[in-house]
């Protein structure tokens, strides 16, 4: 089983962007898809974004299409999320994990990790 650490959260003015990084153990990283959540305070996990194994397709939820762009680097095992044009509704702790298909169908395979926090003041 693959281990997912995130990192590159941080805090960002309105409008900014952060590139968030997930670093993955175990040499069968790029058999996984992976995907994208985040919590905000008080609210349940969502699904952000996830990429195919090999990196040739993504998918975004509507409220950070545009804005977020997902890609992977197998030879460095690791897979980033970088985020433009920042909104405070953004705000959260954003995790990685693999998951079954583009859509995160079933939710996430793997455990969670401790993820990485992200505030965008406004």
């Amino acid at each position: 089983q693959v281990q997912l650490v995130e990192s590159g959260g941080g805090l960002v003015q309105a409008g900014g962007s952060l590139r968030l990084s997930c670093a993955a153990s175990g040499r069968t990283f790029s058999s996984y898809h992976i995907g994208w959540f985040r919590q905000a305070p008080g609210k349940e996990r969502e699904f952000v974004a996830a990429i195919n194994s090999i990196g040739g397709n993504s998918y975004y939820v509507d409220s950070v299409k545009g804005r977020f762009t997902i890609s992977r680097d197998n030879a460095k095992n690791t897979v980033y999320l970088q985020m433009n044009s920042l909104k405070p509704e953004d705000t959260g702790v954003y995790y990685c994990n693999a998951v079954r298909n583009l859509y995160a169908t079933g939710g996430p395979i793997g455990s969670w990790g401790q993820g990485t926090q992200v505030t965008v003041s406004s």
